[in-house]
């Protein structure tokens, strides 16, 4: 599992599966962020409608300053996500390139939303490993080598691999018979070719049966190494490859390892599971 998973122990595999073909949509898209309304303008907006609300009720203001409505925390929360989802597919797809430097004004006017989301979500790839800063230029995209993804693959083994075995031994066969479509959608994903839609839908197996060990915890850490695991490596190298075959390749290898987890055949799953992570490296 050359890339990884977002899922959760509360979430049936049914909605995980719609969220990750939900989130190929969304990174087939790319850098694409919905329009938002220039700077002030949504406040103007609403400072207008504010005045002529009360005057309509006959209140008298005695051109006393109307007070902004405070902005739905909702909406700062969508526009940050959608530039942090933006930047994380961009950054799989190699349109951000390592060891470039970009400022948060350019990206804000490329997405066409104001500089602060872009600022905050570029803060959280930092905080991520992902990007660094430069004091008065913006972010730099760091630069990963082939020692680094060995680490990371080396890292993942050791916290999913025990888990996955101990998993084969306790979990029903109904229960990964379940996990069908999210393996399937893996397939459909590498078909495509993408490197960002391979991954979302390969972070989602993955998270769905780390889910069944009940540690959302270990979910979370789990996540964060594959992700990390999935950037580009210096030159725009992509993990383990990242041409359409070897995805398909990997992809395949899910629908394997769940064939033998249902079957329940110990041997097997603990081979593939070894494979899997070391074609990660």
């Amino acid at each position: 599992m050359k890339q990884g998973t977002q899922g959760s122990a509360g979430t049936t595999t049914g909605e995980a599966a719609a969220a990750a073909e939900a989130a190929a949509g969304t990174a087939r898209s790319r850098y694409r962020v919905p329009s938002q309304p220039a700077a002030g303008e949504a406040d103007r907006r609403r400072d207008a409608g504010a005045a002529t609300e009360g005057s309509a009720r006959g209140e008298h203001t005695h051109g006393e300053p109307v007070l902004p409505r405070p902005r739905p925390a909702v909406q700062r929360s969508s526009v940050r996500g959608q530039v942090l989802a933006a930047l994380r597919t961009a950054l799989v797809t190699g349109d951000l390139r390592p060891g470039e430097v970009y400022s948060g004004p350019v990206l804000a006017e490329r997405f066409g939303v104001s500089a602060t989301p872009v600022r905050e979500a570029m803060q959280q790839l930092a905080q991520e490993g992902a990007v660094e800063v430069v004091p008065n230029r913006g972010f730099r995209v760091v630069e990963r080598g082939p020692r680094e993804l060995a680490e990371l693959a080396e890292v993942r083994a050791l916290i999913e691999v025990p888990v996955m075995l101990r998993l084969a031994r306790t979990v029903p066969a109904e229960r990964w018979a379940g996990l069908r479509p999210l393996a399937e959608a893996t397939v459909r994903a590498a078909s495509s070719g993408c490197r960002a839609t391979y991954a979302e839908a390969d972070r989602a197996f993955h998270s769905a049966v780390l889910a069944l060990a009940g540690n959302q915890q270990l979910v979370g850490v789990a996540e964060e190494l594959h992700r990390r695991a999935q950037w580009p490596l210096a030159g725009g190298g992509a993990p383990g490859g990242g041409t359409r075959a070897e995805l398909i390749a990997d992809a395949h290898e899910h629908t394997a390892l769940l064939d033998a987890l249902i079957a329940g055949d110990l041997d097997v799953v603990r081979t593939l599971v070894g494979e899997h992570f070391n074609g990660a490296e």
